[in-house]
């Protein structure tokens, strides 16, 4: 240990004064994630560089319509990126450095050697420079698959039964007019239960521009054997697995003898992120960023009125794959801006059940994500679905937010033969149909994201499970079901409901609230000297009960008349507005 540290001094105090860098060596290597200095291949580095000033894009919560949310995310997003990255590429061009500039984050990847690096880091504007090492898709998916199935059958699938998306169906919503979106190992457009429903194909003619991206642009060091069937920077869709076509199946497939998707009446569009199940930080940006404006199949011209109402995302990032407290902020803030774009970033759980806070991998574990664990056709959760709390990032964050259907799960695979696949990345699918299928039923819920996440949460089937995490066992939300398992009838019933009280949860007036969830009397505690009003709301926006708050003081709201579910509490003043969610559990 002591001589490593010596040679790495060594090696460091050398390289700056060979390079005549007028650098502090203490100041740069505090700027550069240390995982990157033992990461060379043939002496190129692989990172990605975060700058400092980053867009604000919080107001976009203030904006209606999924399309004027994303066009005004894109623009604040890509003019600063535009601004402040202008050095960095100037310095990358005079120095045949490859990279990829990245808006959604406001960073570049960049291949180069050690000195470029520590240069990079030295410069004002950079705010650290992170590993791009690999990632893959969940553990356990592939490997649980069973052999094929042969005979064909038009009854809906049972996950479809189980949450009665087949009931809301026969309401007359499907999922028009709403699009879906995945990124994942490809998608094998052409086999038949998702011909039909690629956006990019009108039944006679197929266009690929703004409805396919590949992230994947090369060979990835850990895949040794050959090279990627599909080949690289692809400009049509390919499946490299099976992983991602059988995800797609379970949002829009669907043919003349099967009924394999939660939402069969929804266009797709898709995004791959893996090299035959191998990805790295760079790809999975990639793929977020192009879902807030697509692009043509050159990368140009992207537009974000063409971004998916909903991604699935069915992978994630061990530590043992490179991702780690170090660089989760790179997705988080790409999820957060994804979602302020008015998309719901729908992520499964993981598969490390029955262990306890095991929801401790990237995307799942961000309050921006709307994370899915897996039950049984038993209605009970399958035992290798990861649990909360997180507690990885120290957050205590409850998770996962709701489950669905995820073991023995039926989809077509790339072939357009049929397998049945067990784990979360199973669930998070049957979450995008159904995200597909309320938008349907109520087009204005389009880009409203938490009102979308509110609903879902709210219309589950509370669930309870004998495992006591972290102390919490039978209140709802809790750390193995969430809010419970998903019932889409039920959602679409409120959804159909749902009006816009033209509030969000934000800083206001309201200092505490407790408890919450309650079983009848919440204390709410104001921090302001103006008079207040308060109301609440169900969840489908009627008014239940109003009244006076004291200035400075603490008033109480009873729920013991109300029946358990999520309501919404709404604080108002001359200065400022809150609305914050309280749940009742009797």
């Amino acid at each position: 240990m002591i001589k490593s540290f010596i040679s790495y001094s060594l090696f460091m105090a050398i390289l700056l004064c060979f390079t005549g860098y007028k650098i502090s060596a203490q100041h740069t290597h505090s700027k550069v994630a240390d995982n990157i200095f033992n990461s060379s291949i043939n002496g190129m580095y692989d990172y990605i560089v975060v700058l400092k000033n980053q867009a604000d894009v919080s107001s976009a919560r203030d904006i209606h319509g999924k399309e004027n949310k994303a066009s005004y995310v894109f623009q604040k997003l890509k003019d600063q990126s535009d601004k402040s990255q202008k050095n960095i590429v100037n310095y990358c061009k005079q120095n045949n450095l490859k990279y990829q500039s990245f808006y959604l984050i406001n960073a570049l990847q960049i291949y180069s050697p050690i000195e470029d690096v520590l240069y990079l880091a030295s410069l004002d504007e950079v705010r650290f420079i992170y590993n791009n090492s690999p990632m893959r898709m969940l553990d356990g998916e592939m490997d649980r698959s069973q052999p094929s199935v042969v005979s064909r059958d038009v009854i809906p699938e049972w996950g479809i039964r189980m949450i009665k998306a087949d009931s809301v169906w026969r309401l007359g919503y499907n999922g028009q007019g709403v699009v879906v979106g995945g990124q994942d190992t490809g998608y094998s457009w052409e086999v038949n239960p998702l011909k039909n429903k690629y956006r990019g194909w009108d039944g006679t003619v197929v266009d690929h521009n703004y409805n396919w991206h590949d992230a994947i642009h090369e060979k990835h060091f850990l895949n040794f054997d050959s090279l990627n069937p599909c080949g690289y920077s692809i400009r049509v869709p390919c499946d490299d697995s099976n992983h991602g076509t059988h995800t797609m199946g379970t949002m829009v497939g669907e043919d003349e003898e099967n009924k394999i998707g939660v939402a069969p009446g929804a266009r797709w569009v898709g995004c791959r992120n893996m090299e035959r199940g191998w990805g790295k930080p760079s790809t999975y940006i990639e793929c977020f960023e192009w879902f807030v404006a697509p692009t043509d199949t050159l990368g140009l011209n992207p537009d974000p009125s063409k971004g998916p109402h909903v991604i699935a995302n069915s992978w994630g990032c061990p530590p043992e794959e490179g991702c780690d407290t170090t660089n989760f902020s790179l997705m988080e803030n790409a999820v957060i801006n994804l979602k302020a774009a008015g998309t719901v970033v729908v992520v499964s759980a993981g598969n490390d059940g029955p262990r306890c806070e095991s929801i401790e991998n990237p995307a799942s574990i961000f309050e921006a994500s709307f994370t899915v664990g897996a039950t049984r056709s038993n209605d009970t959760l399958w035992n290798g679905s990861s649990r909360g709390l997180v507690t990885v990032d120290h957050s205590n964050r409850m998770k996962p937010n709701v489950t669905a259907p995820g073991a023995n799960v039926r989809s077509v695979v790339k072939d357009g033969s049929f397998s049945n696949y067990t784990g979360t990345s199973m669930a998070g699918p049957h979450v995008v149909g159904l995200v597909a299928l309320m938008i349907s039923a109520n087009p204005k819920l389009a880009g409203e994201v938490d009102a979308i996440e509110d609903i879902i949460e709210a219309s589950a089937v509370p669930k309870f499970h004998d495992t006591e995490c972290s102390g919490i066992s039978d209140v709802i939300p809790n750390p193995v079901y969430g809010y419970g398992r998903v019932d889409a009838l039920r959602a679409v019933e409120l959804s159909l409901q749902w009006i816009n009280t033209g509030v969000s949860e934000n800083d206001g007036n309201v200092k505490a609230i407790y408890p919450n969830p309650t079983t009848g009397l919440v204390n709410v505690e104001l921090s302001t000297e103006h008079p207040s009003s308060w109301q609440v709301f169900n969840i489908s926006g009627r008014l239940i009960k109003s009244g006076m708050a004291p200035s400075y003081g603490i008033f109480d709201v009873n729920f013991s008349d109300q029946e358990n579910g999520m309501y919404i509490l709404v604080v108002n003043n001359e200065k400022s507005i809150q609305a914050t969610k309280i749940i009742v559990s009797h």
